[in-house]
């Protein structure tokens, strides 16, 4: 259990619940919590720090999304046994497939769903005419429950005939793809480190700032045509590509 004396305080220049995140990292060093230790309650912890159940579960939910705790719907927040896998592959994947492949579950939460006009960019990335009615999906992905990405894609809707009460949080956009003949075959992708905006660090539960690393991504089928433009946004340090490289001969 956490035994700490230490004071959280308003006027310190870390928000509160960044102070609260370093003070749980340090007692459960100090204490030598094992692997599936259970924490103190919320309402104890909340009441020993002074502190909003706000700013405790913002704190828990970011040492979740870190790997160093997990939490038990119903039960408590536990000292992590193992942290989530950071390598990903150099083959292109979806991201139930990816975590499949790792032994762990996929999930999502849909941010916005919403069916609109491509915009000029988004009709020259995907080779369509400017005003084609597209999918725009964006969701926080995660795996085993902790925070991965958030993840925007824009598909031609086209591609999508039959979506009317598809759940987005549970459906694979690219499972829905090649159901409907336009399987990806190929993803040409950028990337770049990015520090997080306001909207996208409280969606990946990082401070503002945080080095992301934003991956731009344009797939295609197998007739070469684009079928989906995204935009994937990972915390640094729980993102590793994996890939190789040969000489030419």
């Amino acid at each position: 259990m956490l035994k700490s004396e230490s004071i959280i305080t308003p006027d310190n220049s870390e928000p509160l619940w960044m102070q609260t995140v370093n003070l749980i990292k340090d007692e459960l060093a100090a204490n030598g919590m094992a692997p599936g230790t259970r924490l103190r309650s919320e309402r104890e912890l909340t009441e020993r720090w002074n502190i909003s159940r706000v700013t405790l579960r913002k704190a828990l939910q970011h040492l979740v999304s870190e790997g160093v705790l997990s939490s038990s719907h119903g039960r408590g927040w536990y000292v992590s046994s193992q942290e989530p896998s950071k390598e990903f592959p150099n083959s292109l994947e979806s991201f139930s497939e990816t975590a499949e492949r790792m032994g762990l579950v996929a999930s999502a939460v849909v941010v916005r769903e919403t069916q609109a006009s491509a915009t000029m960019d988004e009709a020259e990335s995907l080779g369509i005419a400017p005003g084609t009615p597209v999918l725009r999906l964006e969701r926080i992905r995660k795996m085993d429950d902790v925070v991965i990405a958030v993840d925007t894609s824009v598909v031609p809707l086209a591609l999508l005939p039959d979506i009317a009460g598809v759940d987005f949080a549970k459906a694979s956009l690219f499972g829905l793809l090649g159901s409907a003949g336009a399987s990806p075959d190929r993803a040409d992708a950028t990337i770049e480190s990015v520090g997080a905006d306001e909207a996208t660090s409280g969606l990946l539960n990082v401070a503002p700032g945080t080095p992301l690393l934003v991956m731009r991504q344009v797939t295609t089928g197998r007739d070469h045509r684009p079928v989906a433009l995204s935009t994937i946004s990972y915390v640094g340090e729980r993102y590793r590509l994996r890939t190789n490289f040969s000489r030419s001969r």
